[in-house]
């Protein structure tokens, strides 16, 4: 029996809501015989945590978290908390301090829900969209002087190194190898921006030789969005900048139908660390406690850190049942349904138990 020790992080808003979702679902294949359990230690970290000890962790937080094979995170964000604190103060420290540099955000349409693009439908939009998750605009150099006075000023520096963008570089073309298209587009602004993100496109261009066997352009970011929306079938595997990438996935999220169903990997590729896994759609205070927080985007998470363990097989079990459900038009209401997250995810359980694959 191979044996996964999984932290959970539900941290905020409906992050509680979805994870215990995601967790039922994670269980439920358990018992389907597949040969693994996942040994499950709750961390109660985050704003609640921060308005009790004056931190979103304890200062040891990472150190705890390094014995895990994997972090199954919720969301992190509040009203009344600086959103420069709680991003600062428990997701980029994992980020960062576990060298997760690739964040990769599968994007496609599910059967049952209707996306936004007239003649869009599932298989029309498929796309994994790799942002660097370890250095550029999210860096964290820079500084403020002179506050409250007129000629106070602000910096945010971005910073790119040549490691930094080759292995991002190489983890998108293997990544893109690995999909049927053989397809990559690198997206950059090294029109206005002409050292970051020239060096980009030449770094590009020099990683690219390594794969003759993919086919790959370039994109100003500006010019992206255009094609993402009048183009949807022209893009399959992207890599881009933290923030640029930040970005476009939140559009590719939106032309899927909702962020409620966008899962995000956060990975060291090198395994030296856990990585962590989360959906995309953040803490939603709006909908908190209402009982219909789309629980398909902690699903879908589930599946990328299932496959990420080494265990394909469960991860596109759990992929079949989330389809099969959508298919049904068992969904909530952010996708055009009326379902509740208890009810979704039940028949996700269901579909799951029921499967005879």
């Amino acid at each position: 029996m191979r044996r996964y020790r999984i932290a959970a992080i539900p941290a905020d808003g409906i992050g509680p809501e979805v994870i215990a979702a995601g967790l039922e679902v994670l269980e439920a294949l358990e018992t389907r015989g597949l040969g693994f359990s996942l040994d499950v230690t709750h961390f109660d970290w985050g704003s609640d945590y921060y308005r009790a000890n004056g931190r979103m962790m304890p200062e040891d937080g990472p150190e705890r978290l390094k014995g895990f094979d994997a972090i199954y995170f919720g969301a992190v964000g509040a009203p009344d908390v600086p959103d420069h604190v709680t991003l600062w103060g428990l997701r980029l420290p994992i980020c960062q301090g576990f060298d997760q540099y690739a964040n990769v955000r599968p994007t496609k349409i599910l059967p049952g829900i209707r996306a936004p693009l007239a003649g869009i439908g599932p298989g029309d939009l498929d796309w994994v969209i790799v942002r660097e998750n370890s250095e550029g605009e999210y860096s964290g150099n820079g500084g403020r002087v002179h506050r409250g006075l007129p000629e106070e000023v602000a910096t945010e520096v971005s910073v790119f190194t040549r490691v930094g963008v080759a292995r991002i570089m190489r983890y998108a073309f293997r990544l893109a190898r690995s999909r049927p298209r053989r397809l990559l587009t690198v997206v950059t602004k090294s029109n206005a921006q002409r050292h970051g993100m020239v060096m980009w496109d030449e770094i590009a261009a020099e990683v690219a030789r390594e794969f003759p066997d993919v086919t790959w352009d370039k994109m100003l970011v500006d010019a992206m969005t255009t094609r993402m929306v009048l183009k949807p079938r022209s893009l399959d595997t992207i890599v881009a900048t933290n923030l640029h990438a930040d970005i476009l996935s939140d559009l590719a999220g939106a032309l899927a139908g909702s962020l409620g169903v966008a899962p995000t990997a956060n990975i060291d590729p090198e395994r030296r660390y856990p990585s962590m896994f989360e959906p995309i759609h953040g803490s939603a205070f709006d909908i908190v406690g209402k009982g219909i927080a789309n629980p398909v985007a902690s699903f879908w998470t589930g599946a990328q850190m299932l496959e990420h363990l080494g265990e394909p097989d469960a991860a596109a079990r759990l992929l079949r049942a989330v389809e099969q459900v959508c298919a049904a038009g068992v969904m909530t209401p952010d996708v055009g349904g009326s379902a509740t997250t208890r009810e979704v995810t039940d028949a996700v359980v269901d579909a799951i138990r029921g499967a005879n694959d």
